[in-house]
């Protein structure tokens, strides 16, 4: 399996990379979508390098990535989905730490949308826990799945507009809830009047967020 290809930006700091956080793009967009968000969170860590990945497929319309195809939304097909967006997504943390000379628990995860959707069932599952998550837009697939599955318990920020038409807040929501029955630490950035995107206060609270996992 080839490991999926990112931008880079970073450390602010232009000293040896102490932190790694990735970025994962939401459907059919790229690595560029995220990586202008770098910047901001790199006066937070100024030694992180972020690492913004392209999905491994190719989006059905022939523009952008996709990390599984939404066609079907059937949660079985949903669910095998996320599980092959997983494996790629290990296999770039592994490779990126390795090529870094970092510790295995010096990284975060960020996603928008499908993005945060796979760094919430790929980070929660994984040996060894990343420092946080932070899910912009998402949803929690298979949550039935989480119980018997999850391998750690780092600590996740939830960001979402309340006024999103894509992926209901209540999606987000949905998840709060069940991250705070399985006893995962659980933030949440809700902005009113937001749709399907980023704001300030969910940049903001991301970056505390940030701060504090690797204080």
């Amino acid at each position: 399996m080839p490991v999926l290809d990112a931008i880079h930006w970073g450390p602010a700091s232009k000293a040896a990379p102490k932190q790694l956080v990735v970025l994962c793009h939401g459907l059919g967009a790229d690595a560029y979508d995220l990586i202008d968000i770098a910047p901001t969170w790199g006066h937070t860590l100024p030694d992180a390098i972020f690492a913004s990945v392209n999905a491994p497929d190719e989006h059905a319309s022939g523009f952008g990535r996709q990390w599984w195809p939404v066609g079907d939304r059937r949660p079985e097909v949903m669910t095998a989905g996320a599980r092959n967006a997983a494996t790629h997504l290990d296999a770039f943390i592994d490779a990126e730490l390795a090529r870094l000379n970092l510790p295995s628990d010096a990284y975060a995860l960020m996603g928008f949308s499908q993005g945060a959707m796979t760094v919430l069932f790929a980070g929660l599952r994984r040996a060894v826990a990343p420092r946080a998550i932070l899910a912009f837009s998402g949803a929690l697939i298979a949550p039935e799945s989480h119980e018997a599955e999850i391998r750690n318990r780092a600590p996740v920020l939830l960001a979402h507009g309340e006024a999103d038409g894509q992926v209901p807040v209540g999606r987000s929501r949905d998840a709060e809830t069940e991250l705070k029955r399985l006893q995962v630490p659980v933030e949440t950035a809700y902005s009113p009047g937001l749709g399907h995107g980023i704001d300030d206060h969910g940049i903001a609270m991301a970056a505390l967020t940030l701060q504090r996992a690797f204080a």
